[in-house]
């Protein structure tokens, strides 16, 4: 029985990523930049004030107060999309709006608030310090910046800042098609009249939203029955379709678990069967020709949790992801938790506001 991290190295390993694709940037949020992104101009792309005032230069209103008010000539009013003012000879500014391109030979700005205005003049009152009031040219971006690293996952920050830069696409690694396969005679699809004995399936409804938030393309295929030649034509028809087949149930040693020796006789290859985690103990990693199979167990939280611990890892490599793992959160015990077993416990929690865990039950 093979440890969490081993079983988890052995997938990684065997897994090469699909390549790349270019996609339009509002089709790539949470997708992996397949490469790096730099910066295509400066951001801002020119000074501009940071709010509606009179560009000016600060040596000419740095005694500038309420009872000292100092008079300035307006030369031009300039709004935002404008072409840029003449320069500022000393005793003149320029009207000025957020955005708006700054006129050569300022340094500042003096907000609305702090003038009065007089015909062609203005009066100052407040002084100003240079670059008050001031957004710089690449003051937050500097052309040939990296705005993306190739295996992040895209952000709406970054995916706004590239949008800002004029960029219409990005290059994103391919999504994985992934089959998923649900086994046993108990099972009855959602709709149809429960008869004793048999069960509602829903594994495939929940790896499928699995799948779709790790970045793949689930394909949800109809019901196996437990017997040898359904499920070695099921496996068939599955890895005609995907890069990866998940089945959940019949990957255990009981008498209708046929999942391991179906895969076998289409010529797969079991990697390894076995993990010391609970939930979730018998699982199985095999591979067909360049394909994987991932069998999970039948019960919905030990799918649930071999998928997060297992496959979802796999997804992300497939799409060039740097970071496979899961984000990792600390938080206060509100009760107390024991593992008296030798393999390690996965425990689903609810985490409140405060940073306190109880276990969901």
């Amino acid at each position: 029985m093979l440890s969490l991290e081993e079983a988890q190295a052995r997938v990684l390993s065997a897994i090469t990523p699909l390549g790349n694709e270019l996609v339009p940037l509002g089709s790539s949020f949470a997708r992996i930049a397949g490469e790096n992104v730099l910066a295509s101009l400066d951001l801002p792309a020119f000074d501009n004030p940071a709010m509606d005032g009179f560009a000016v230069r600060a040596e000419d209103v740095r005694e500038a107060s309420a009872t000292n008010p100092v008079r300035l000539r307006v030369i031009a009013t300039v709004a935002a999309g404008d072409e840029p003012s003449p320069g500022l000879a000393p005793q003149t500014s320029v009207r000025v709006f957020t955005g708006s391109p700054l006129p050569p030979g300022s340094d500042a700005v003096v907000m609305q608030e702090d003038t009065r205005t007089t015909g062609d003049f203005v009066e100052v009152l407040d002084a100003a310090k240079p670059r008050e009031h001031v957004r710089f040219r690449g003051e937050d971006v500097k052309r040939g910046d990296a705005l993306v690293r190739a295996g992040e996952r895209l952000t709406i920050g970054q995916l706004s800042v590239l949008a800002a830069t004029g960029a219409s696409g990005v290059c994103v690694g391919k999504k994985p098609i992934i089959a998923i396969l649900s086994t046993g005679d108990e099972l009855v699809e959602a709709g149809t009249p429960l008869a004793n004995g048999k069960i509602y399936e829903s594994n495939r409804a929940t790896l499928s939203l699995l799948i779709a938030q790790s970045g793949g393309i689930a394909v949800s295929l109809p019901l196996v029955p437990d017997t040898l030649a359904a499920t070695r034509a099921a496996l068939d028809h599955a890895f005609g379709q995907a890069d990866a087949v998940i089945t959940t149930g019949g990957v255990s040693v009981g008498e209708r678990d046929f999942v391991k020796t179906a895969f076998e006789e289409i010529g797969g290859v079991q990697e390894f069967w076995k993990v010391a985690i609970r939930p979730g103990k018998p699982f199985v990693f095999g591979r067909w020709r360049e394909q994987f199979l991932f069998g999970l167990p039948g019960n919905p939280v030990s799918a649930f949790v071999t998928f997060l611990m297992l496959v979802r890892p796999a997804l992300l490599r497939w799409q060039g992801a740097s970071e496979t793992g899961l984000s990792i959160r600390r938080a206060v015990l509100a009760e107390s938790f024991s593992n008296p077993g030798e393999r390690r416990h996965f425990v689903r929690v609810a985490l409140d506001r405060g940073g306190a865990v109880r276990s969901t039950g």
